[in-house]
């Protein structure tokens, strides 16, 4: 059998008509083999953004023929944000994505200096862990949990929740725009020397943490939603928060939950998750955003917060790998 000719490179407009059909079997598995939440992009969507810099597209040609792509982006972030990894078929799999990582790396090269590479490797992408291992790359464990409204016992779990009294000088509130400085310093506390910041270093700046902050409050990642973000105060001071956000007009996400340290172990997330909760259940039950669920995402070893979102109704869905490749 004849060698097949290999090349990885970059997507331009020359390689759209025979790259849309590669494209095209990518999105028919997106939710069942890649569990993406949200509808992918059409395909001209998709070459837009590749025009204006938004994304990059790798693709890899057999004897010219594209059969394997890989997606990333360099300017949401300060990380390398690797999006997919997709081959047409099983065939040759292992070699198709060595060589397109082998290609990312050297393009990579310059921004790698001060920029951690994360790949969150959902559905069945987990099957490239040992290929991808051999870059370098590390890997932290993600469950998804979910709060369906219909169709599960969520509400009634809810419902039973024990919640025992909070100290006095303890009240719950909803976000406002004031509150923007006490988060950076609430979350950057937080999240400063924890797994999340592995994989995105802005978490160990206050700069950075104003930038997530930024992104979640003036609807840069989603919709959001600040009547259902709760705020806790002690003594009127701000001192945890639980954000939620609207993604894709029915899936409701909560992106961040944190807490002051000093406040930590008393029990007090619970009730900040429990306010955010019962609002978008206010919402659903009235018909007031179309809800049909709540999610979010934790690491698999943090049993404190498996625990509590547990007790909350929350049910784990799957989980995958968070690959990160720190900077140089």
């Amino acid at each position: 059998m004849a060698e097949l000719l290999q090349e990885a490179k970059l997507l331009t407009s020359e390689d759209y008509a025979d790259f849309e059909k590669l494209y095209e079997d990518f999105k028919k598995r997106a939710y069942t083999e890649y569990k993406f939440e949200l509808q992918p992009l059409e395909f001209g969507d998709f070459v837009s953004s590749v025009e204006k810099g938004l994304i990059k597209c790798l693709i890899l040609k057999e004897d010219d023929t594209p059969v394997a792509f890989l997606v990333y982006t360099t300017c949401i972030s300060e990380a390398v944000e690797l999006n997919i990894i997709h081959t047409i078929n099983i065939e040759n799999k292992s070699a198709r994505v060595d060589a397109l990582l082998r290609k990312f790396i050297e393009l990579t090269k310059e921004e790698r200096q001060d920029k951690v590479v994360c790949y969150p490797m959902l559905g069945s992408q987990k099957e490239l862990i040992s290929g991808i291992a051999k870059f370098g790359f590390k890997f932290v464990g993600i469950a998804v949990l979910r709060f369906f409204f219909e169709g599960t016992n969520s509400k009634e779990i809810l419902k039973m929740a024990s919640m025992d009294e909070m100290e006095k000088c303890y009240t719950l509130t909803s976000w406002k725009d004031e509150y923007f400085d006490a988060a950076v310093d609430v979350v950057h506390e937080a999240f400063e020397v924890s797994s999340d910041a592995l994989f995105d270093p802005r978490f160990t700046t206050t700069s950075g943490v104003a930038d997530i902050l930024t992104k979640i409050t003036k609807d840069i990642y989603a919709e959001f939603l600040p009547e259902a973000t709760s705020v806790l105060l002690c003594d009127g001071n701000p001192v945890g928060f639980c954000f939620a956000n609207l993604t894709g007009g029915k899936v409701a996400n909560i992106p961040i939950v944190a807490l002051k340290k000093n406040h930590q172990g008393k029990g007090l997330a619970k009730f900040m998750l429990k306010k955010t909760v019962d609002k978008m259940i206010e919402w659903e039950e009235q018909g007031a955003k179309g809800l049909i669920e709540v999610n979010t995402c934790t690491e698999t070893n943090n049993f404190q917060a498996l625990k509590l979102y547990r007790h909350i109704g929350f049910k784990e869905d799957y989980n995958y790998p968070q690959a990160y490749l720190s900077s140089k």
